[in-house]
């Protein structure tokens, strides 16, 4: 069977949900694959930045889950015991200023009904691609398995929304140059019940010498911690039992001792995710182009990879959309260009939240005495200048707003 569309969307992550819905809001013809049946994920992201909730407004699908969200006021850093630091968003001036918790899945199906709504966006799921269709040196669309057989989806452009392990970046040979980084750790993420001491509004970051984890709220009233430990230990931790990871939770947080005994019975709890970072070196190339995790892959610090493929759909949809309009003897030149600027765009945007990552990662991991007391130094003056404060995390959390009055309401504000 062949299908004819204009853009084949290969991923139906936050990127490529979102990457369809903005171009069928823009007339256009979307055909989506998703190798997975019910987009069944092992990890998935829950946490959106300011600007990630901004985006969605812009997508129209923020007031479809608003109800489903669970909005922070602040962050909280621990080191050695010792609160260093505690950011409020309500002091930040923007529009959007609060990050939010939101289940993937709810995430994924407003973005999908609000797709189908408008029209025009064909999905296949479970699809796995397992070619892709080249004329003339340029990809012209995908081959793909499904359930009723193998289907070819001729398209205009086609685009790569599949994730850090992308088939369609090896397909089209765009993993050529591309510098992965491993970084110094793994994390072993893992929900708990939610201590009744805890503030539910806050994101808490706990530092012991070199160890250190991620405490925060999520949407069905559980704890999502996420455990760092040293790059390809598990196996030794394992060996040591169920104990060693209790042990390892209660260096960190001790007030949690009896969650961590109720919630994690054993290691099948858990969930391992390699962290490392991925710098892919061109993103298009002739009718193809990839976007988030596939382009460029970020670590958990501050919840950036979901945040930043909806920035890249919601960049490149306009691109492409215009790109469509040029005659048929020009379109695939167009659409050439567009690609080009759409990495040209973003690229920055990704550069800026890598380093604010690295930097944090190098920070949580300093172990000797000298150098741990510095990092408590430096979380110290963070916390006593709201001025920089703004310099350090606006980057990450609000890239694509600009300051309003302090005295503004914030938008979830003038809704109530």
């Amino acid at each position: 069977m062949t299908i004819r569309t204009e853009v084949c969307v290969v991923g139906g992550g936050p990127g490529g949900r979102a990457l369809a819905l903005a171009l069928v809001r823009r007339g256009r013809q979307v055909v989506l694959l998703e190798q997975r049946a019910g987009a069944a994920r092992a990890f998935r992201g829950e946490s959106l930045s300011p600007d990630g909730v901004r985006l969605l407004a812009g997508l129209g699908v923020l007031d479809r889950v608003r109800e489903h969200t669970h909005e922070v006021h602040r962050l909280e850093i621990a080191d050695g015991g010792r609160h260093v630091l505690d950011v409020h968003f309500d002091a930040f001036p923007y529009a959007y200023r609060h990050p939010v918790e939101l289940a993937q899945p709810v995430l994924l199906a407003a973005l999908a009904r609000a797709a189908d709504e408008h029209g025009g966006c064909t999905v296949l799921e479970p699809a796995s691609p397992t070619a892709l269709l080249i004329e003339r040196g340029a990809v012209r669309g995908v081959r793909a398995r499904t359930p009723e057989g193998i289907v070819e989806i001729r398209a205009d452009m086609t685009v790569g929304a599949d994730g850090r392990y992308s088939s369609v970046r090896r397909l089209a040979g765009l993993g050529h140059g591309t510098v992965r980084t491993p970084l110094e750790r793994d994390v072993i993420w893992l929900k708990l019940p939610f201590p009744a001491a805890w503030d539910r509004r806050a994101y808490r970051v706990r530092i012991s010498a070199g160890r250190h984890g991620l405490f925060l709220p999520s949407t069905d009233g559980t704890l999502r911690v996420g455990l760092n430990i040293p790059k390809g230990a598990l196996r030794e931790l394992r060996s040591g039992g169920i104990g060693q990871l209790h042990a390892r939770l209660a260096e960190l947080a001790p007030e949690l001792e009896r969650e961590a005994a109720e919630g994690i019975r054993s290691w099948s709890d858990t969930h391992l995710l390699d962290i490392f970072t991925t710098e892919v070196r061109r993103w298009s190339a002739p009718g193809i182009v990839l976007i988030g995790d596939a382009a460029h892959t970020l670590s958990p610090i501050l919840g950036q990879g979901v945040n930043h493929a909806l920035a890249d759909a919601v960049a490149l949809a306009p691109l492409i959309a215009c790109a469509l309009e040029a005659p048929r003897s020009g379109r695939q030149p167009a659409l050439g260009a567009a690609a080009l600027a759409f990495q040209r765009d973003r690229e920055s945007a990704v550069r800026r939240s890598r380093r604010l990552q690295l930097r944090q990662e190098r920070m949580f991991t300093l172990s000797a005495p000298p150098a741990t007391a510095l990092r408590r130094t430096i979380y110290r003056a963070l916390n006593t200048s709201p001025a920089l404060q703004r310099r350090v995390f606006a980057p990450a959390y609000f890239p694509g707003q600009r300051p309003e009055p302090a005295d503004r309401p914030t938008r979830t504000e003038q809704r109530t």
